[in-house]
């Protein structure tokens, strides 16, 4: 069984900046001028082949429940399962991954499970070459690399692959030799379950306040570089403003 997971649970503040409370909106459903301009309307479509696609929600998570309701095809509505992460507001990203993975693993026979962010937009072909990897992968992308918003993946001297993030948005630090640094894609592949596993329980029972990377490093470190897959992104625009959004509809539109 192939799984997909897509994490939508936060806040959307910096989407929302300026907005009435009232007009306030989920991030991954807001649409101009097609309900299907949206950024998860998208990706289900590029996960369309998975046999399960679980989407963990949070803030505003009857509205999401309902535009998936209203705007899913039926075929695509059998694979999809709604999480409904209830700590959004006070705990960070990692929670929202634990519960997707732990659902992820409580089905039997599980080759591989697929996470992407779901404030995320990235070319056909790019998502196609993950889709397609029979390693576990990890991405990047183009961008450059600001501390301040990038998650940055470097590998260090011994060829392992390392994460960093500021969730302050201040300043950052490598404090060890690098080969190379990339600005990560947030789009990774497990092809491991027990690994995963160990990793998702290890951040439950001593990180569970950290971001998805808690989870994410502790896999990666756990597993073989020579079973890593590292891709490029060719397109990929992190949707955090309603003019990221506009940048990303008029891409749809071509």
């Amino acid at each position: 069984m192939k799984i997909a997971i897509i994490t939508v649970a936060g806040i959307s503040s910096r989407f929302n900046r300026g907005i009435p409370e009232e007009e306030k909106i989920l991030k991954c459903i807001y649409w101009e001028d097609d309900p299907k301009n949206t950024l998860i309307y998208q990706l289900l479509n590029k996960v369309s082949s998975y046999d399960k696609i679980i989407v963990v929600g949070g803030f505003k998570f009857d509205n999401l429940a309902a535009y998936m309701s209203e705007n899913v095809s039926a075929e695509l509505k059998e694979k999809i399962s709604l999480c409904n992460n209830d700590h959004y507001d006070d705990l960070s990203s990692g929670y929202s991954l634990y519960l997707g993975v732990k659902e992820a693993l409580s089905y039997d026979n599980v080759d591989e499970i697929l996470f992407v962010e779901g404030d995320l937009d990235i070319d056909d072909e790019s998502f196609s070459n993950v889709v397609k990897s029979q390693k576990n992968v990890i991405t990047y992308n183009k961008e450059p690399i600001y501390s301040n918003k990038a998650v940055v993946l470097y590998q260090n001297e011994n060829d392992d692959y390392k994460y960093l993030f500021n969730s302050d948005h201040g300043l950052l630090a490598i404090e060890e030799p690098f080969k190379a640094i990339f600005n990560s894609g947030q789009t990774w592949k497990f092809r491991d379950d027990e690994i995963l596993e160990r990793a998702n329980t290890y951040f439950k029972n001593n990180i569970i306040e950290d971001t998805n990377l808690g989870i994410i490093q502790k896999y990666f470190d756990l597993v073989d570089n020579d079973e890593i897959e590292v891709i490029e992104l060719k397109r990929w625009v992190n949707c955090n403003t309603r003019d990221d959004y506009k940048i990303i509809k008029e891409y749809w539109s071509k």
